[in-house]
This record gives structure tokens, sequence and C-alpha cells, in this order.
């Protein structure tokens, strides 16, 4: 079954119509009101499109098939500490263009050399400067596991995930409706991918917990302003259960906003425009695994 979600992104239906969820970035076109995150969507799905066309589903399940064991994302983000994901980011909608990466595998390696968790690679194209080549680059390079992170609306592009050695792949609750979340993390976790579930606010944790995640990301940067609210986390984390691993994602600039995460009960942080922007990456990630293993850490996180 391809778990599809509808061209609203998110809109739902109401008597008098579509009404716009809370939180989202609107552009007026005319008559009509596009959010930045439907107009990454549109992007995504006329680049999925073309590589449907490409290459068949049967042929993507034949790749994933001879790749490497899955590893398990749950397993890698739990544990002692808070563990840190360090993302492969050349660009984005909020700052533009960041870092050329000429070489993701090799920054990918010094993030594992640091002490990194989990890496995180960007696979958007027109937004973010990502590719499926970076994703089985770094695959190739690294060890530990990997995350694809991307704008997915369809089962299809969890086989691409799989297939290009991706071991976990995020899944945005403000892109999918509950019916294609749940699907979608159904057969995420069939193929042996481990699902990563962004939120933004409390009725997205929500949704999240009740379609099954066990690895939810609070993402602090605001959909409709697209500035960072370090205080989300806090709001947020107290509506997802114990046995799941909570990750803060956005807002990480060094091991002072780590300690503040693990405070408020983060299980992991997710960092990336302050690594691909600095001078050194591999002692930057060192830095923070050890403020993760602080022990004092232990007596502050819920």
């Amino acid at each position: 079954m391809d778990a599809r979600a509808p061209l609203s992104c998110g809109y739902h239906r109401s008597d008098h119509g579509f009404s716009e969820p809370e939180g989202r970035t609107t552009v007026w076109k005319g008559a009509a009101r596009v959010s930045v995150l439907d107009e990454i969507i549109d992007g995504v799905r006329a680049d999925l499109a073309e590589r449907q066309a490409r290459v068949s589903l049967d042929e993507l399940k034949e790749r994933a098939a001879k790749a490497r064991a899955a590893k398990d994302g749950v397993a890698a983000l739990k544990g002692d500490g808070v563990k840190v994901i360090c993302e492969v980011k050349r660009s984005s909608p909020s700052k533009g263009a960041l870092a050329a990466i000429a070489d993701p595998a090799g920054l990918a390696a010094d993030y594992e050399a640091g002490g990194a968790a989990v890496i995180s690679v960007l696979t958007e194209q027109r937004r973010f400067g990502g590719s499926l080549a970076d994703l089985e680059a770094v695959r190739a390079r690294v060890d530990i596991p990997v995350l694809r992170k991307d704008f997915i609306v369809t089962s299809y592009q969890l086989w691409e995930a799989r297939a290009y050695g991706a071991d976990l792949a995020l899944l945005i609750v403000a892109a999918l409706e509950q019916p294609a979340l749940e699907s979608l993390i159904e057969r995420a976790v069939s193929i042996g991918l481990t699902p990563l579930v962004e939120v933004h606010d409390e009725d997205e944790a929500e949704r999240a917990v009740d379609a099954g995640a066990k690895v939810i990301g609070i993402n602090a940067r605001n959909l409709k302003t697209l500035e960072v609210d370090r205080g989300t986390f806090e709001r947020v984390a107290p509506e997802i259960p114990g046995h799941v691993v909570k990750v803060a994602e956005s807002g990480v600039r060094g091991p002072h906003d780590l300690i503040a995460y693990a405070n408020a009960g983060a299980d992991a942080v997710l960092v990336g425009e302050s690594l691909v922007t600095g001078r050194d990456p591999k002692t930057a990630v060192a830095d923070l695994v050890a403020a993760g293993e602080h022990p004092a850490l232990r007596h502050g996180r819920s």
C-alpha cells in the first residue's frame, strides 16, 4: 500500500472548506494561500515523480535487499547521557547557503570521529542542496547509523532510504495526515527503518505518540516565523511518554544549549548549522559529546 499524504499536506477540511493549521508559514500567490511547507512538498513531489519514472519500486526493493542490515536507531539514541546527531547540511530555507560541503562523507567521518551517535543527511535538493548520492557516500564511509532527512510523503521514499543505506528516516507530522503518518511509520519499521517523527507543538506530539512513534524529534524552529524558540522543547516534552526517545532539534549552538535541553529531558540533540559553519567540526562534536556525557546531567533530566 502506498501511504501518500493528500495534496493538502496537512490542511484540514471543515464545513467551510479547508482550514490552515496553526504554525504554517504562508505566502500569497494571487488569490491562493500557500505555506512554505506546502511549497517545499510540491517540489519534493515533482522531483519524486522524476525519480519514480527512472527507477521502479521493484528495482528499489532489489537494491534494498542487497544493502547491509539496518542498524537500530532507537538503541543508538538510548543509554546514559545525551546523544548527538550530527547533520550534513548545505543550505536551509531560513538561512540560505551554509556550506559547500564538497566531501559529505569526509565531514561525516569527522563527526563519527568526534563521537556522534547518528549522522543525519539532508537529501532534499531544492531548498537544502542534498541528494541520495550524499546519503550513499556517507553510508559507505561511517559505521554508525545514518538518518535520511527529507520530506517523506510516500513509501517509495522509504524504500529509497533503505536502498541507499539509511537506518532511520524522518517523518514530519505537519506534512502528513494521520492515516498517512501511521501507515508510513508501520512501513518504515517493516523494512528495517527507525522513524524519527518530527513535531513542533503539543498537538503534533500527541499525534506522533498515537501513531506509535518510538523516537520523536521536537523542532524548536517555528514554521510560521522560521525563528528558533528553545522553550518549545520544554513545553512539548512533557506530552511524550518516558519510554519514547526525545530528540531536541534546532538551536544547539554549543554545549550550553545541549545542557539546557538535557535538563528539560532530551535524550539526544540534532545539530547541523553550527557544525557545518564552524572551523573544526570534529572538535565541536567532541565538545558536545563530552557535555552530553557529563555525570551531572543525570540528576537534572526527567
